[in-house]
């Protein structure tokens, strides 16, 4: 920027003051100030604006850095996956074989059968609704769970002040 010394800002403000007079100048410094300062706020608006622009830039380079690597990692677990099923298969093959071969039912390291079916799903006997109503009453009134539903217009009437009549 201009570097103003002392020795030029009296300079012009004697000027100023003859060319304009003792009058207008109040009002001519006031307006130069808020010119002043709404030039400097567009000029940090504009440093801003290129700061954001700049990260900006940053952050979307960033980010495809990020997408890179995690498309290589997924390829990489890919590959993984991929080898460990083939290997599963080949193993599931020999067993196949060794079946067939022998005729009858392999078994597997811990001893159990191939032949025997896995155990049937059952549902976990959790009845919460029996467990919310073994609460007793007392206790519900107490900590002030609400046992019956109330509509919403029930609920205003309920709570309504004596003195005040339906319009």
């Amino acid at each position: 920027m201009i570097d103003f010394g002392f020795d030029k800002i009296a300079l012009i403000g004697a000027v100023a003051l003859i060319v304009i007079g003792p009058e207008k100048l109040p009002r001519v410094a006031r307006t130069v100030g808020h010119l002043m300062g709404k030039a400097q706020r567009y000029v940090a608006d504009v440093k801003a604006e290129v700061n954001r622009s700049i990260e900006l830039e940053e952050l979307k380079k960033m980010k495809t850095q990020f997408e890179d690597a995690a498309r290589d990692v997924g390829q990489s677990v890919n590959q993984e996956v991929n080898q460990a099923a083939a290997e599963f298969n080949s193993i599931g093959a020999e067993w196949k074989s060794d079946l067939d071969m022998t005729g009858s039912a392999a078994s597997l390291p811990d001893g159990t059968s191939l032949d025997t079916p896995a155990p049937a799903y059952r549902h976990p006997k959790k009845n919460w609704r029996l467990k919310r109503g073994a609460t007793p009453q007392w206790y519900k009134q107490r900590s002030g769970i609400r046992t019956k539903a109330q509509s919403g217009a029930a609920r205003v009437a309920r709570f309504r002040p004596p003195g005040l009549k339906r319009p």
